[in-house]
């Protein structure tokens, strides 16, 4: 039982090691990792359009449904392929529009807060100006919310290294 978990414990911090270097190429090349992974989705949506396209075929041409979405799936496919750029910039667009309203109506907040005497209005508008800074600079850099992203699977990759290292340092001392 004790090899089976020290096992299992350091399949998980390598796992957690690739993590971290997924993280690590997203900060350094943001607009490739975006068009490997746009190349890979659009390849499996054009597999799955061929596939039910197939079936549509094999079923003797009784199941309009799958040749429709073989041809939707094709075509999205295709969408993804060739124009990841395109969808990942309106995303981001959104996302970034998004944050700054937040901030907004946090800045609002913060008035109504500091007009009631609250003691958290000057911690809200703190958060909200760094909400809205941070909306805007989404907006501006192309590879932030990557970037943003790829720290949070590095820290996420290195909290579970030290959670199995703790927990194999546990097994050892729970077996001793």
């Amino acid at each position: 039982m004790e090899k089976l978990l020290k096992k299992s414990s350091w399949t998980d911090v390598i796992i957690s090691m690739l993590f971290i270097l997924f993280g690590i190429m997203i900060i350094a090349r943001p607009d490739t990792i975006v068009s490997v992974i746009s190349l890979f989705l659009g390849a499996i949506c054009i597999i799955m359009g061929i596939l039910k396209g197939v079936d549509y075929f094999a079923s003797g041409k009784t199941d309009n449904y799958s040749l429709a979405i073989g041809i939707i799936a094709i075509i999205i496919g295709i969408i993804i392929m060739f124009c990841s750029s395109i969808i990942f910039s309106l995303f981001r667009i959104i996302i970034a529009i998004w944050i700054i309203y937040s901030g907004l109506m946090d800045l609002q907040t913060t008035i109504i807060w500091k007009d009631y005497k609250s003691k958290l209005w000057l911690l809200t508008l703190i958060l909200a100006i760094v909400m809205i800074i941070g909306g805007i600079y989404i907006l501006i850099n192309s590879g932030a919310m990557l970037q943003i992203i790829g720290i949070i699977i590095i820290v996420y990759g290195i909290m579970d290294i030290i959670e199995n290292v703790v927990f194999i340092k546990k097994v050892e001392n729970y077996l001793e």
